[in-house]
């Protein structure tokens, strides 16, 4: 072949490489335009469904989007838990089940788009609305404000999260298709100045290769949206056709979507737990689809908000702290099984866009696992670290403690009688005078009141505080410190001199542990064999206030006033052979014991 032909050839075919290189890395163009969101300027209708990957073991990732492409989603929305990866300012952990930029690959690699919910501000159920506890310790910061003691480290953090997903949006090759700025701010503030630094936080940190967006209650969007983005709306079953014609008045050029709807609810402590109307859901599902609307429901996938991460309601005056299991009555349960929910969903997402789904995975079932004694024990009182001492009582965040307990001693020099009252208790507390058990006091049943008759001298006063989890909703959580956020007075005097102890207790496996026997606040130890790995349910029916860890992972909370009475055990957190489980139970007795189930308790009858 002739020089000059050759030189041709390889010019042309460099440029044929080149062009096919940089479409793959520009990717795909997702936007709102005519009323509608395109996808390479078609019309596309997002069918989402919502799961986080902090409540799914990171193991079975992959087998929930498999089952979500099998119910007839495209899409899968996801929050960030902010707290999860900055744990300490400028501390970031992106790690195994962190790792949310491989929770967006392994989507993608199923199949399907996502949606990025990256707050800061997340809602859900979740402990502090997915902040970090140590916002609360610098006492004039007003979170979710523009204030710069907020804003500037929001912003770092966003930033931050930017160079793990950013390279991920739909414009980049990846499956981001829509970013959400913030979440829901109509339902707490109207600030649109908040809202637009927030907005420009996620330009500045790289969120500009995907469709932004706002997401409000219908009757909120005033307060909540920018007039540059579009605007998503959130309700409940029933509420489809007046939401969205509340929408078209407001946003008549569109695009349409539901953003959140509710197929479900969650629980509280010492509250019934929640049942839904499958059949309403499924026809607002049908009549949505129908109408070329796009929808994401939440939840697809509740999961479990493992360890301290369950999150609290309160007005003001009511406190609901919400209980370890995310079921939420959706689709697939806590356990990531079909549900009939999901079957009907299933159906009507096909007859609606007449696509017909893959088969639905086999999922393993769960398994029993006999009853066994916890026969080791070890006292929280043998267990104390060494004490900050302060005049005043100190909260969690003043001393850099984000969950768990904290405990405050004090010593009553003379005989006295009267209320012992803790001002503004965050959140429940058992009282101990020289170690015996005089009382507890609950926030959820506004307790914060003791009659105490102290008739020695030099006695010592014990208060164990337990957070049992922040509020993440309304601007009750700018207030959430917790432990004794005020002072403590007893027959009208106040108390001063305390040690004050912080147990996070993030790993009581390594305690020093025996067979003697322990009551009151104890720790119990035990250990189980299985052959082969397999989900289960530890039945903590014999318990009363507490925690339980196996294997070093911490499952969440047990509580006897119901309504779960057991908790979630991923199999790929077991071993076949030898596994160990710790108890921690405010109320010990020796010689408990635990069975595994083959399915959930979460509707055990209530009591206050």
């Amino acid at each position: 072949m002739p020089r000059k032909y050759s030189a041709l050839l390889f010019l042309f075919l460099s440029v044929f490489l080149c062009a096919g290189i940089c479409h793959a890395a520009q990717g795909h163009i997702f936007k709102a335009e005519n009323g509608k969101f395109t996808l390479d300027g078609q019309p596309f209708q997002v069918i989402s469904g919502e799961m986080h990957y902090a409540r799914i073991p990171r193991a079975y990732w992959r087998d929930r989007f498999r089952m979500a492409k099998a119910m007839g989603l495209n899409t899968i929305t996801t929050y960030v838990f902010w707290n999860e990866h900055e744990p300490q300012p400028g501390v970031y952990d992106f790690s195994g089940n962190n790792d949310v930029a491989e929770f967006v690959r392994e989507a993608q690699q199923e199949g399907l788009y996502v949606i990025l919910r990256p707050g800061p501000y997340a809602c859900a159920e979740w402990e502090f609305g997915g902040y970090p506890a140590w916002r609360l310790k610098d006492h004039d910061t007003v979170v979710r404000s523009s204030d710069p003691k907020f804003m500037i480290p929001a912003q770092r953090w966003l930033a931050r999260l930017g160079q793990e997903l950013a390279p991920l949006q739909i414009e980049n090759g990846g499956p981001i298709i829509l970013v959400q700025v913030e979440n829901e701010y109509g339902s707490f503030d109207k600030d649109h100045a908040y809202m637009e630094q927030i907005h420009h936080a996620l330009i500045d940190a790289g969120f500009t290769k995907a469709q932004l967006y706002t997401a409000d209650g219908p009757e909120e969007v005033p307060d909540g949206s920018l007039p540059e983005l579009p605007a998503a709306i959130n309700y409940g079953p029933g509420e489809a056709q007046k939401g969205f014609a509340l929408l078209r008045k407001m946003r008549p050029d569109g695009p349409f979507m539901n953003s959140e709807y509710w197929d479900g609810w969650f629980d509280h402590w010492g509250a019934k737990h929640a049942h839904t109307d499958t059949q309403k859901q499924a026809a607002d599902l049908d009549w949505t689809l129908r109408q070329g609307y796009s929808i994401s429901l939440y939840m697809f996938h509740g999961g479990t908000s493992f360890g301290w991460m369950n999150g609290a309601n309160s007005n003001g005056k009511n406190y609901e702290p919400d209980v370890t299991s995310y079921d939420y009555d959706s689709p697939l349960d806590e356990s990531g099984r079909p549900t009939p929910k999901y079957f009907l969903f299933r159906d009507t997402i096909a007859k609606a866009t007449g696509i017909t789904p893959p088969p639905i995975p086999q999922v393993a079932p769960a398994v029993t696992l006999p009853a066994f004694t916890l026969t080791q024990s070890s006292s929280l009182w043998n267990n104390l670290p060494a004490p900050t001492h302060s005049e005043q009582p100190l909260s969690m965040e003043d001393l850099d403690q984000a969950y768990g307990y904290i405990l405050y001693r004090t010593t009553l020099t003379d005989p006295i009688s009267g209320d012992l009252v803790l001002d503004q208790l965050h959140d429940y507390a058992r009282i101990y005078v020289d170690g015996k058990f005089a009382g507890a006091l609950d926030r959820r049943l506004d307790q914060n009141s003791l009659p105490l008759h102290i008739t020695s001298q030099n006695a010592r006063l014990d208060i164990l505080v337990e957070n049992t989890g922040r509020v993440n909703f309304t601007k009750v959580l700018r207030g959430e410190r917790k432990g004794i956020t005020r002072q403590v007075t007893l027959a009208g005097k106040a108390l001063t001199g305390w040690g004050i102890y912080p147990l996070p207790i993030s790993a009581p496996e390594t305690y020093n542990f025996s067979d003697a026997p322990c009551t009151g606040p104890c720790f119990y130890r035990a250990t189980f064999s299985i052959g082969k790995p397999a989900d289960t349910f530890l039945d903590t029916s014999a318990f009363t206030k507490g925690q339980v860890w196996i294997n070093g992972h911490n499952l969440g909370r047990v509580w006897n006033v119901g309504p779960q009475k057991t908790l979630y055990v991923p199999g790929p957190w077991l071993k076949a052979g030898e596994n160990q489980v710790v108890v921690f139970d405010l109320d010990g007795a020796p010689n408990r014991s635990l069975q595994g189930l083959d399915r959930p308790i979460l509707d055990a009858a209530v009591r206050k």
